[in-house]
């Protein structure tokens, strides 16, 4: 990988983290990750902006720390029924609104 597009994937990462520290409920950044993960995969973008956007920016904006997290204060709680359905409702949630993105960006182009 050459240095620059390395550079500008960490450049995504601190930009991506740095726009999570202001919106603070970890299921709509999850959605909005999602959406836009399945509009750029059906774009035409080059190898390099794919994985500075993909790999860079949404998987720091969307970090997977938050979804478990969440998963293990339902756990703590001992509510195991509200585990099953929470795991299921998230994956999903996430699943539709990564194909609505893919979808959505069929449609423009």
């Amino acid at each position: 990988m050459k240095i620059k597009i390395f550079f500008y994937i960490l450049l995504a990462c601190y930009l991506a983290t740095f726009l999570r520290i202001y919106i603070e409920n970890n299921l709509i950044i999850s959605l909005i990750g999602s959406f836009f993960v399945g509009f750029i995969i059906n774009k035409k973008l080059t190898f390099s902006t794919k994985k500075i956007l993909l790999q860079g920016f949404f998987s720091c904006f969307t970090s997977f720390t938050g979804f478990i997290y969440i998963l293990h204060k339902v756990i703590h709680e001992g509510n195991w029924m509200k585990f099953i359905i929470s795991i299921n409702l998230i994956i999903i949630l996430n699943l539709l609104t990564m194909y609505f993105g893919f979808f959505i960006s069929r449609k423009i182009t």
